[in-house]
């Protein structure tokens, strides 16, 4: 809608906002005539009118037949900023990212989040894509999506696994409103509470975040840098007896590795031997230069489910995610979404990416984003090393640098301090199931250009230093004070 403040309408309607904030106007008193606010204003009184349905319709106003506009007496005033704002008080836990992230407002820098900025999306594509569904037919604006999603979309899909060699039949593939909903859904229909679950330890968040959610237990494997620590997840199989795996086998998140051949091998013979389901989150696909192993590829989607969505390469804002899996599967999953959504994900939602996909700029598009990440990860890495950051490795692509922080600087204490500079980032232990990557921070290096970045950094890791040094100097004082041996005093965290 055109209320931003440049225009006539958004003028009148920040005019009424800001008598009622500043108490000229109070509950139940009557707002200014349409005429005469127009004369005031200098405005055509069909600009007052727009100004007051927009606001009636925000709750601010109401109308009252043949008397005019009044101010509301509920939902009056405008969220507090400490309302609107994210808590900056909060557990730094597996919520810790996505709520810093996604409430946060266009000031703040997000070197923690996940996804890309705005300007490196295919925002022409887009728009172009939204023209012509502005043309398409009614049903598309106004229906309810089938209960497997577009089919145009899901040929689409198809048509790439087959590029992969993965041969799937149309009804193996359902679409979801968001990667998140296709894992939730898989959890609906495979977990029930108390079942356990494998994750790699460090693992995307919110994988702890859902499951939490289902009252599952959580089991974490050491993740390597060909894939999770085969001798681990072996053991894990054995002695937890766990329903399901979900794990990212390429551009791995948070540590931006890939599955080589021979674990790839050795996990889904193990898989196999104790009846384990894997859910393989392929949303990083498109961001490697070549592919690497896929466990749905060597499985034929028999135990392996693949899930992935759109929403790094093409658009966070238009949501749709996809499932493929056996066909029996896909049947029972189908009525789950229909139960917990009645259909499908939006078809105008499906639609815009279906034409996006086919208006002959995706290749280019992925070529372009694979070339400035090639140059932002070395770039970031080489502006980090100063400072004593530096990456656990240099990932073939994508947007992840999991990095280790200098000796003795704590990652949460360190995404606190930053906090206040208006700097969100991703601490280690938001994403290790054991709590063991204290040492560890993921940054977006596509969202760590700006110099202000490395500077709150360098300051954060300054005052943990000092506040590390205060700490060894009390210490030291105790134990002379106390006379005893100082190598019992825990003086900061260790690895």
């Amino acid at each position: 809608m055109d209320d931003r403040p440049d225009t006539r309408t958004g003028q009148v309607m920040a005019a009424i906002r800001a008598r009622v904030a500043g108490r000229a106007l109070a509950p139940g008193d009557r707002l200014p005539s349409i005429r005469s606010f127009a004369a005031t204003m200098g405005v055509s009184p069909s600009t007052i009118v727009e100004a007051y349905d927009r606001l009636a319709a925000e709750g601010l106003i109401r109308a009252r037949r043949g008397s005019g506009f009044y101010v509301s007496g509920a939902g009056l005033m405008p969220l507090a900023l400490a309302e609107t704002e994210p808590r900056r008080d909060r557990a730094v836990d597996p919520f810790w990212v996505s709520r810093q992230s996604l409430d946060a407002d266009a000031s703040v820098l997000k070197p923690g989040c996940g996804w890309l900025p705005a300007d490196w999306m295919p925002e022409p594509s887009l728009r172009r894509a939204m023209r012509a569904l502005a043309r398409a037919g009614d049903t598309v604006l106004t229906d309810y999506g089938g209960t497997r999603g577009s089919p145009v979309l899901r040929r689409l899909l198809l048509g790439r696994f087959a590029e992969e060699g993965i041969g799937a039949a149309p009804d193996q593939v359902l679409l979801t409103a968001s990667g998140t909903q296709a894992i939730d859904l898989i959890c609906r229909f495979l977990l029930r509470p108390g079942d356990t679950v494998l994750l790699d330890d460090p693992c995307y968040f919110n994988f702890q975040a859902l499951l939490r959610a289902h009252q599952v237990k959580v089991v974490g494997v050491p993740y390597t840098r060909s894939g999770p620590d085969i001798t681990a997840f072996e053991a894990a199989l054995a002695g937890a007896s766990p329903r399901l795996y979900i794990t990212n086998s390429a551009l791995h998140n948070p540590t931006g590795a890939s599955l080589s051949p021979q674990t790839a091998h050795r996990l889904l013979r193990a898989a196999a031997a104790h009846d384990l389901t894997i859910v393989e989150d392929d949303i990083f696909a498109d961001f490697e230069p070549e592919p690497s192993p896929r466990l749905a590829v060597l499985d034929g989607l028999d135990r392996v489910i693949r899930i992935g969505s759109f929403s790094k390469t093409l658009s966070a804002s238009v949501r749709c995610g996809y499932i493929a899996a056996r066909s029996d599967w896909i049947e029972g999953l189908v009525d789950l979404q229909v139960a917990t959504s009645f259909g499908g994900p939006s078809p105008v939602a499906t639609e815009l990416i279906a034409r996006v996909l086919t208006g002959g700029g995706y290749r280019k598009h992925m070529d372009e984003l694979r070339r400035r990440l090639n140059g932002m990860r070395r770039k970031i890495a080489a502006r980090f090393e100063p400072l004593g950051i530096r990456p656990w490795l240099l990932p073939r692509g994508g947007f992840y640098l999991w990095c280790r922080l200098p000796e003795g600087v704590d990652s949460a204490g360190l995404a606190r301090t930053a906090l206040d500079d208006n700097v969100v980032l991703a601490p280690g232990n938001v994403f290790s199931v054991s709590q063991t990557a204290s040492a560890f921070m993921r940054f977006n290096v596509a969202q760590s250009g700006d110099p202000r970045v490395a500077a709150v950094l360098r300051r954060a890791i300054g005052a943990a230093g000092a506040d590390r040094g205060q700490r060894q100097k009390a210490a030291i004082e105790l134990q002379a004070r106390s006379g005893l041996p100082g190598q019992g005093i825990a003086v900061g965290p260790t690895e």
